[in-house]
């Protein structure tokens, strides 16, 4: 499992004054600096999938860019499996599977030989990285292009690939940032379907999307996080009244129309 509390983050400003002048500073810029989370706290167990949303901007990149590990929250505290992820060092952060959108393959390698590659970067063995292999090209459904070069895929495929690299080291715990941005409607129920398969395998999931119907699909828990806080944290059901997409929509609508009209 995965829990994390009280999480802050701040970044300074190449220009303070930005955004001062026609009154659109953000009520999160203080000084020199950007106070991109300010109390992120959630959890998710073994077997549950907890789906991350906010408007854009919120802090939920920032909020799973701490989750893996990639920067170190100012304050606050993320225990993985009962590790601390920021004091324990690289062998928590093993445990840990992470997508970004700033994932990349090697273009000129083929699906296999990158995996191949990231699998012997965590020392796995030559049995093991091909069990693994076999296994993710099954799930995501990529064995008609695991021996085609990156470079030579469509987005959805990409994605796909992308999503097995972040797997292939066999993660306990699985952290996606908005996995099903721009695919299709065949690629995105291929992720969803993986992602329950990851569930079931009782593997905890998080994973940040702007699509509630993902959220009422797939997902046990829900944290709302809007302007760096976390103004919910908790069972899906107990936010929107019931699991529909009809229902969720309208309380975070109801929740976050200024956020959603400064975007708009």
């Amino acid at each position: 499992m995965i829990e994390v509390h009280n999480l802050h983050k701040r970044f300074k400003l190449a220009d303070p004054k930005a955004g001062a002048e026609d009154g659109q500073k953000d009520p999160r810029q203080r000084g020199r600096f950007f106070h991109s989370v300010e109390g992120v706290s959630f959890g998710c167990e073994a077997g549950q999938v907890l789906g991350l949303v906010g408007p854009n901007g919120a802090g939920k990149t920032t909020t799973l860019r701490m989750l893996s590990g990639v920067i170190t929250p100012d304050q606050g505290q993320i225990t993985v499996c009962g590790d601390d992820l920021h004091q324990d060092g690289d062998d928590v952060r093993r445990n840990i599977g992470f997508l970004s959108a700033s994932t990349k393959l090697y273009e000129r390698f083929t699906v296999e030989e990158n995996l191949r590659y990231f699998a012997g970067l965590y020392r796995m063995g030559k049995a093991e990285t091909q069990q693994q292999i076999d296994l993710l090209c099954e799930q995501l459904q990529m064995n008609s292009f695991r021996h085609r070069r990156v470079i030579d895929l469509s987005s959805g495929m990409n994605q796909r690939a992308n999503i097995a690299r972040a797997m292939v080291h066999q993660p306990k715990v699985i952290i996606l940032d908005e996995p099903t941005t721009g695919l299709d409607i065949m690629s995105t129920e291929i992720v969803m379907e993986f992602i329950r398969q990851q569930q079931q395998r009782q593997l905890p999931v998080i994973f940040s999307t702007h699509h509630l119907e993902e959220v009422s699909l797939l997902c046990d828990q829900l944290c709302v996080i809007d302007q760096g806080k976390a103004t919910y944290s908790g069972s899906l059901e107990a936010y929107g009244g019931g699991r529909d997409t009809i229902s969720l929509r309208q309380r975070f609508m109801d929740e976050h129309k200024q956020a959603l009209a400064e975007v708009i």
